[in-house]
């Protein structure tokens, strides 16, 4: 086995905040741990993550005029 001499990548949690392993080491990547993975994916489940839009009015259905 030869070891690497490269550093771990550490990629900020994006939940947390906190240092990660962005590596195949972190089976969490790239959250920290579970508890943070858990969190993002009750967050999107939860409709928490919304991209705010304006809401269609009469015209946007009407087809276009030639």
């Amino acid at each position: 086995m030869v070891a690497s001499d490269t550093p771990e990548r550490r990629v900020p949690c994006p939940t947390c905040r906190r240092p990660a392993v962005y590596g195949e080491r972190n089976p969490w990547r790239p959250f920290c741990s579970e508890r943070c993975r858990s969190a993002d994916l009750g967050a999107w489940a939860s409709e928490r993550f919304r991209v705010p839009a304006a809401a269609p009015t009469d015209d946007d259905s009407a087809p276009p005029a030639h």
